[in-house]
């Protein structure tokens, strides 16, 4: 029967397929000749005519698998034939019958089909026995011995490879379902990872403006009858935050471009930091910043670092000094943030701002150790690889 193996057992079976055409060339064709072969003429003539019909028919069908004229059914029925037609001269034909049992389940659909050409095989065979010179009781034993076993194991293994086609189907579902549900799991993963990418820049710049923002309006507010010069810087501080807000919401959203991925030194950027947080705040700001080149995530990532370190410096830390340093080491690129504020217990304390800056060293392969104590300020240090510089 034709079923539809999957490719892998294509060739299994392409192979076992060529081994039985051998078989049945050497078991079935070539025993008629030789049996002919002290036979008067006229009839080995006719058996040498009726086993090339044969063969000639079943190369056809291998060659030409399509072919509209000589369809399996056709083959089928002339293998029938002329298992009845040399079972005459034969004396009986059971030694054919068996050898091409086979080729009724290869050549057939259905296990109705190939029980029926089976049967009327069987049939014909015993037909040519009954007729023929000489009666061979075995001969009919056997053909009858070989209908019945040849039905019984062709239906097995009808039933073995339709169990092992339903397997495979079921299987090859739950690999399709599975395979969905991993493209899904990923694609929530990826979705997830995106949301706390977005969440973490808006907490590094957003966030942090607004927050400067609201601490310089409260200020300039309340400054602005008694001295106007501070609250007018201020205001412009105001300004400048809010129009750097800006630039990092368009690049947020994909309206403006992020800087590109070139090396470049990171201290101008700091320094910039810095001053900004020294005017914003009054406080005293040291700085040993070494102008080390470096990629553009090593780049933001410690620049946004920095500004989380100020703004918790800002809000919380009630200090007077903070301390910046930036350095190449034999470990990578160290940066170091320390003030002289009341300090806190990093064991105990809960924030996104610390987990996101974990998280940026850590995608990048570094790492970060916060180190305070109540009433003795806090120290923030960051560690980045560097490539070998050649």
């Amino acid at each position: 029967m034709n079923h539809r193996p999957r490719t892998e057992d294509r060739f299994r079976i392409r192979m076992l397929r060529r081994w039985y055409i051998g078989l049945w060339v050497l078991g079935g064709l070539w025993p008629p000749l030789v049996a002919m072969h002290d036979r008067d003429p006229a009839t080995r003539a006719v058996v040498f005519a009726l086993v090339a019909v044969l063969g000639v028919s079943y190369l056809i069908l291998l060659m030409f698998p399509r072919n509209p004229v000589l369809r399996p059914g056709v083959f089928l029925t002339v293998l029938v034939l002329v298992l009845g037609a040399t079972a005459i001269p034969l004396e009986g034909g059971a030694a054919f019958f068996i050898v091409s049992l086979p080729m009724f389940w290869i050549h057939t659909r259905t296990p109705r089909q190939a029980v029926g050409f089976t049967v009327a095989a069987a049939v014909a065979t015993l037909i040519g026995t009954l007729i023929g010179p000489i009666y061979s009781p075995g001969n009919t034993v056997f053909t009858l011995i070989g209908l019945a076993g040849g039905i019984l194991l062709g239906l097995w293994m009808d039933r073995v490879l339709r169990q092992g086609e339903e397997r495979a189907r079921v299987l090859g579902a739950e690999l399709e379902r599975a395979q969905s549900e991993l493209a899904a799991a990923h694609q929530r993963q990826g979705a997830a990872e995106e949301r706390e990418r977005l969440a973490r820049e808006i907490h590094d710049t957003l966030a942090q403006g607004f927050a400067s923002i609201i601490m310089l309006a409260e200020a300039a507010r309340n400054a602005i009858e008694t001295d106007p010069a501070t609250s007018a810087k201020q205001l412009l501080s105001i300004e400048r935050t809010a129009r750097e807000n800006l630039t990092e919401a368009r690049v947020l959203v994909g309206s403006a471009p992020a800087s590109g991925g070139a090396t470049g030194g990171i201290a101008p950027s700091l320094r910039r930091v810095l001053d900004r947080f020294a005017e914003d705040t009054g406080l005293t700001v040291l700085a040993d910043l070494e102008d080390v080149e470096c990629d553009q995530p090593t780049r933001i990532a410690l620049l946004r670092c920095t500004q989380e370190s100020l703004a918790n410096v800002r809000k919380h830390a009630g200090a007077s000094t903070v301390s910046l340093v930036l350095a190449r080491a034999a470990a990578g690129l160290e940066l170091e943030i320390t003030d002289d504020g009341i300090g806190f217990t990093p064991n105990t304390a809960r924030g996104f701002g610390l987990d996101g800056m974990r998280n940026r060293l850590a995608e990048l392969g570094g790492e970060l150790t916060v180190t305070s104590a109540p009433g003795e300020g806090a120290r923030v240090f960051a560690l980045l690889p560097l490539p070998d510089r050649s």
